[in-house]
């Protein structure tokens, strides 16, 4: 479309050319017309889809506390990825058409954010201006979240938020051009504590372990309030820094604190240390662990003896393979590519790529404000995913989805090595969701 106009009538003759045409009744030629209904460009829009392929910028943390879910993360970006490109019977049970997305091949890259930021914003703005990048997506970390959400809006190219557990990422730091599928802490929450709430009963004292970021402050807020109405009361808030390594000061304060229920809002390499470190000091023997958001490979790393009985939610967990036939054509190509079934945090990138890809097939076109609405406008009419029918909100692109919360099995219920949760209850999204306005979500403009 651009070359058409480059080669042909510039602007100003364009609009000259079109106002003769009406005074004499002459039809503008169909190049003509279809140059100047086109849109601006917008972002890389549309340099980044001019060509056979476009490219998909994808940062994930490969390296630190968090990079055992970071690279299960990315796993998942790439299997969608594949079967897109193939248009196999995958890609079109989602309700994708022909190879690629429109047409064009997929291509992408993967930056290690190093749960940096900085570092991730850096690797985004290389993709978006040297590689033109119609879509980024990917993060484990509610920070580096808001960080790319930013970036998006500015530049105006879509995001696919990664995992980000934090109200905030939909919540006041909501951006237009940033859409997420996790349940944030307000979902999770909201899910989680009824369950807990018949199962423990009324006026336990509870003791949190807080990361002091975005995600931890977020999601200790949500859990105090859905308890409340069970008379559950807060007797220890130890908050540590994202980068603690050494939990001895907060667990002993824990351990002293008189609680009935530890917990435990670390996430990942730091969810796994500190409940290592819980066990050493003996909390195990005076109260009960639950997880809010338990980490894709926390209950592997720290043993199912010590996992036994902890109450969580998951964004999504394998078994649900039973109930929903993308999930099990998911679980099904994941295993025989990875030989394990995949973590949540695959799921997220999985099921992210899939969202985009049917969002811009079903807009005809990857100008974002186009394919934005489109995705808003999905409660008219959903899209089949791994979770069943699910549809982004319009007023803070937050997905309506069902939360899984879940309970871990003793090791003898285990039926194999992977089999480490009950699905206890499937909270619909309508049921746990956040009013529109709660979080203080403004969406900012499409141009």
């Amino acid at each position: 479309m651009k070359n058409r106009v480059s080669s042909g009538l510039g602007r100003r003759q364009l609009v000259q050319a079109g106002l003769g045409a009406a005074a004499g009744g002459v039809l503008l030629p169909a190049a003509v017309r279809s140059a100047a209904a086109a849109p601006a460009a917008l972002g890389t829009w549309p340099a980044g889809s001019s060509g056979d392929s476009v490219f998909v910028g994808i940062t994930s943390p490969l390296t630190g506390p968090y990079s055992a879910d970071g690279k299960d993360h990315a796993l998942g970006y790439e299997l969608a990825i594949e079967e897109i490109n193939a248009g196999g019977a995958n890609a079109q049970a989602w309700g994708l058409k022909g190879k690629g997305v429109l047409g064009k091949m997929v291509k992408y890259a993967i930056a290690d954010s190093e749960l940096k930021p900085n570092v991730a914003v850096q690797a985004q703005t290389q993709f978006i201006q040297k590689n033109k990048a119609v879509m980024i997506t990917g993060c484990v970390s509610s920070a580096t979240a808001v960080a790319l959400e930013e970036l998006a809006q500015r530049e105006r190219v879509l995001n696919m938020v990664g995992a980000s557990g934090a109200n905030e990422t939909t919540g006041k730091n909501c951006q237009r051009y940033a859409f997420r599928t996790q349940p944030p802490a307000y979902m999770a929450c909201k899910a989680l504590a009824p369950v807990v709430g018949k199962h423990y009963g009324r006026g336990k004292k509870v003791a949190y372990l807080v990361p002091d970021y975005v995600y931890g402050h977020s999601v200790h807020q949500a859990f105090a309030e859905f308890t409340k109405p069970f008379g559950w009361t807060e007797v220890s808030k130890q908050v540590v820094p994202l980068s603690a390594t050494d939990y001895s000061s907060a667990l002993l304060n824990i351990a002293n604190s008189g609680a009935d229920l530890f917990v435990n809002i670390e996430f990942a390499g730091a969810a796994v240390n500190s409940t290592k470190q819980a066990v050493q000091f003996g909390l195990f023997k005076k109260m009960q662990m639950i997880v809010p958001n338990i980490s894709s490979f926390q209950a592997q790393e720290t043993g199912a003896q010590v996992m036994e009985g902890v109450f969580g939610t998951m964004d999504f967990w394998w078994t649900l393979e039973n109930q929903f036939p993308l999930a099990k054509n998911f679980v099904t190509a994941f295993q025989a590519k990875n030989k394990r079934p995949p973590m949540w945090g695959a799921h997220i990138g999985y099921m992210q790529t899939y969202l985009w890809a049917l969002g811009v097939e079903r807009a005809k076109t990857f100008y974002p404000p186009t394919v934005i609405k489109t995705l808003e406008a999905t409660k008219a009419d959903p899209m089949d995913s791994t979770l069943g029918k699910v549809w982004y909100r319009a007023e803070d692109h937050q997905l309506v989805r069902p939360v899984p919360v879940v309970r871990a099995k003793a090791p003898k219920a285990m039926k194999d090595k992977n089999d480490y949760f009950d699905i206890v209850s499937m909270v619909p999204g309508e049921e746990a969701i956040n009013p529109p306005a709660a979080l203080g979500c403004k969406l900012g403009s499409y141009t």
